[in-house]
């Protein structure tokens, strides 16, 4: 079974998927489907072609996880490599750590012969050029980049609503369980930044006694929730995937200030359920799902559903209605 985000994971969704069927490791499957997602520039937030932070330069992130052995990789702020996903799966394969950053995901990369590229690809330099024109003063223009970035990072606007990571999620003809995700992260960030998709228990989590989870959109939401792993645990608890995913929305109801915008849970468990939620959105988000005996994966409807204090839930049943 494959759970994949729906315009960010189609280019790889399907080569997924023929990979499981034929009996293929979930890791393995997962990572060769979002490579196709990485190479594709046609996705605007995610690999090649990914949005510039404030200073006009790519930089992505990405991580995988193993249900099986609870190992990770992860790299974050990584620029000039073209499949971020590879380089998490050789942090998990190489390394005695789960994450890296910055110049140090550049050298390791460099080291294990990691494909090189230029991400920043005509249409996203374009866009970061005319945001400069218009939103940075004058004399910022004149002395940049020696100017203080935080008040262009509050103000900037991201020119895509969705800001979209790529997630797949994966159960194996084994039972195993395996989660990825891949991003160039918010558009106009400030540099350095990392969302919620190489944070391991934020933008993902795998176990393979009971399930996985990964989150798209304004990941500082999932990062202060620690999303993924909650609704791994619980289900561990003993709630249903869809319970659990209900119940990781009513986490996010106590979030005060700060990016209080749109997040997408998806999550699988090990009997063969999943449940995907829009949290804040507009009825618009979808997924990719594929089981054995599908013909090909299937697009489906993400269950919007409202994060604010007016939402209500009724403990242990499958009832969550809005008061």
């Amino acid at each position: 079974m494959i759970l994949v985000t729906n315009n960010e994971g189609t280019p790889g969704v399907g080569e997924t998927a023929r990979r499981l069927a034929r009996g293929e490791p979930a890791l393995d499957a997962i990572e060769a489907g979002i490579r196709l997602v990485e190479s594709d520039e046609s996705i605007r937030t995610v690999g090649r072609g990914g949005w510039a932070n404030l200073l006009g330069e790519v930089e992505l992130d990405a991580a995988v996880m193993d249900g099986g052995s609870l190992r990770t990789g992860a790299v974050g702020a990584l620029k000039g490599f073209l499949h971020p996903v590879s380089v998490a799966r050789q942090v998990l394969e190489r390394l005695p750590h789960e994450l890296l950053v910055g110049d140090g995901a550049a050298r390791f990369a460099r080291e294990i012969g990691a494909e090189q590229a230029e991400l920043l690809v005509p249409r996203a330099a374009e866009a970061w050029r005319q945001w400069f024109e218009h939103e940075v003063s004058a004399p910022d223009r004149a002395r940049w980049p020696d100017v203080a970035l935080s008040d262009y990072c509050r103000h900037a606007i991201d020119p895509e609503i969705g800001r979209d990571t790529t997630v797949f999620l994966a159960i194996d003809k084994s039972g195993n369980v395996a989660s990825s995700t891949s991003t160039s992260g918010w558009a106009w960030k400030y540099p350095g930044r990392l969302g919620d998709s190489p944070i391991i228990g934020a933008g993902s989590y795998a176990d393979s006694r009971y399930g996985a989870c990964a989150c798209t959109g304004a990941g500082e939401m999932a990062i202060r929730c620690g999303t993924a792993r909650s609704v791994v645990l619980y289900m561990k608890q003993g709630a249903s995937v869809t319970d659990a995913v209900m119940e990781a929305v009513n986490d996010m109801r106590h979030l005060k200030s700060g990016l209080i915008s749109r997040v997408t849970i998806h999550a699988i468990d090990t009997k063969g359920g999943h449940k995907v939620a829009a949290v804040n959105g507009d009825g618009t988000q979808h997924y990719w799902h594929w089981s054995v005996g599908f013909d090909a994966p299937v697009a489906l409807p993400a269950q919007p559903v409202t994060a604010h204090p007016g939402y209500a839930t009724t403990p242990g049943s499958d009832r969550y209605t809005r008061g």
